[in-house]
């Protein structure tokens, strides 16, 4: 898994009636885009050191013009 600062991570719900967790990642401690990230929680603004599992993936979503994330 390989991330930049401002990618996305989405962790997948296990059950289908829960959303999945989405966080912007801050940083970027390992080698050449490596875990662990520093996310931000969309869904609670709490900041967390994330080592992804397998049910994780990177999105990047790009900022429009306002430089506000879709």
């Amino acid at each position: 898994m390989q991330a930049v600062a401002g990618d996305f991570i989405v962790i997948s719900s296990k059950h289908d009636d829960e959303p999945n967790r989405v966080g912007m990642i801050q940083e970027v401690h390992g080698e050449d885009g490596a875990p662990p990230y520093v996310v931000k929680w969309e869904d609670n603004g709490h900041t967390t050191t994330l080592f992804p599992g397998p049910d994780a993936h990177i999105e990047h979503r790009p900022e429009d013009i306002t430089g506000v994330h879709p």
